[in-house]
């Protein structure tokens, strides 16, 4: 959140049931936009500040609790209310994250009243336009097929099987949002779905290399970005709100594994087996159109604003390339590791240089920038393995998975330290 504006008063003459009305709907709409917990408490608590308030915020990935103290009234330690919100975990959505840190601004600085921005906030609590599902469903395929290329190293049979499976996972995740029931189960449906239909393709249609086509489809899915919050939310004393998130996330893997077992179990029991086998893999050049490919299917995918759209791309190529570079320049270090600290250490300060000169959220920035750099798949691959009872593969591969995610969110502080941010977002 920005300072005020110079000679102008916050709405501190507003009831106090009003500050804390516009107060509470702007937690809920920072969390509903996947606003960590460091970030959603610094940003309501400075914003309590300014309006005459104090709060003291307690932010999880299902609930935040908020006390209020009125500073007119003496500050005695009481508080005067205190409210309890449950909600359901957060997606991110940079174009309407953008819009509520807007809101809060122009509350703050005395442009807007506080009832007025207490409506705008909640206007954009309205549904999804069947424009913007279409949207998301492309960016599912558009996503898996850029990363089948870029990281897989697929050949082209097997990158347009795996767009085709985003699609399909995109569209099931789509109506989950309105399902209660379905979205429970979501995660372990769209892995059946993925893994059965990578596997009659390679049994009717065409040899694929099955295991490249599945991941590539689930790679949306796979939580790489909750495991990197959940560390970065222990290693800044967010104890309750990282291990929920870790949980959370360890149990979402744990169903995308299960999927893929099932649907593997179900197919050998009706005798269809896949044709694994590996096709001539995509040329060297392929690497940055794919890349383009997935900045794009990025934008989609966090609902960035199309003034945002460049900084996502310019984002997303910086971090991917600091990464390779990083990667290619350690000596005596693992490269993969060191890649990882420097594509995140890069994308940090760029967001928060962006924070600072163009004062927008340097969320988008940061969201996308680090998506192509977190370990989620390495994840995945740990506990495909441990399920397969290959346990010496399984441990090793976890190890490297924490190694990664250290190394990332090492990269993240670091990257803050060298650009201090001025804005909670």
């Amino acid at each position: 959140m920005t300072a005020p504006v110079a000679g102008v008063q916050p709405s501190t003459a507003a009831p106090v049931n009003t500050r804390i009305a516009f107060l509470l709907e702007l937690a809920r709409r920072l969390h509903q936009y996947g606003t960590s917990a460091p970030r959603l408490e610094m940003a309501v608590g400075r914003s309590a500040q300014r309006l005459g308030l104090q709060a003291d915020v307690w932010s999880s990935p299902t609930a935040i609790i908020i006390s209020f103290v009125d500073l007119s009234q003496g500050d005695d330690g009481m508080a005067q209310t205190t409210q309890v919100m449950r909600l359901a975990p957060g997606d991110v959505n940079l174009a309407r994250l953008c819009e509520a840190d807007d809101i809060a601004d122009r509350v703050i600085a005395g442009e807007l009243e506080l009832r007025e921005g207490f409506r705008l906030l909640r206007a954009l609590g309205a549904p999804d336009t069947r424009r913007a599902k279409v949207k998301t469903v492309l960016s599912y395929g558009l996503s898996a097929a850029s990363i089948a290329a870029l990281f897989l190293h697929s050949s082209w049979v097997d990158l347009v099987v795996a767009g085709v499976i985003g699609v399909l996972i995109g569209g099931i995740t789509v109506l989950s949002a309105t399902r209660p029931r379905l979205a429970v189960a979501s995660d372990a449906i769209c892995a059946i779905v993925a893994t059965a239909v990578a596997i009659l393709v390679s049994a009717f249609v065409v040899p694929l290399a099955i295991k490249s086509v599945v991941l590539a489809a689930l790679i949306v899915l796979v939580p790489g970005m909750s495991l990197t919050t959940a560390v970065r939310e222990v290693s800044s004393g967010h104890l309750v709100s990282g291990m929920a998130r870790l949980g959370g996330a360890m149990a979402t893997l744990l169903k995308l594994v299960f999927g893929t077992v099932a649907a593997t179990q179900v197919c050998a029991a009706f005798d269809i087996h896949a044709r694994d086998f590996d096709l001539p893999p995509l040329p060297g050049w392929t690497d940055w159109p794919a890349l383009l490919v997935a900045a794009v299917a990025f934008a989609l995918l966090f609902r960035a604003a199309r003034r945002d759209w460049p900084a996502v791309i310019v984002a997303v190529i910086a971090g991917y390339v600091a990464t390779r570079w990083g990667g290619e320049l350690s000596r005596g270090l693992p490269s993969a590791p060191f890649g990882v600290f420097v594509g995140g250490f890069l994308v940090s300060a760029l967001a928060n240089i962006y924070a600072r000169i163009w004062q927008r959220p340097g969320a988008v920035i940061r969201e996308p920038g680090i998506l192509l750099l977190v370990p989620g798949s390495v994840g995945f691959r740990s506990i495909s393995f441990l399920l397969e009872r290959d346990t010496e593969v399984g441990m090793n591969t976890a190890l490297l998975l924490l190694t990664l995610l250290v190394s990332l969110v090492a990269g993240l502080l670091f990257g803050e330290l060298l650009v201090s941010p001025r804005r909670s977002l």
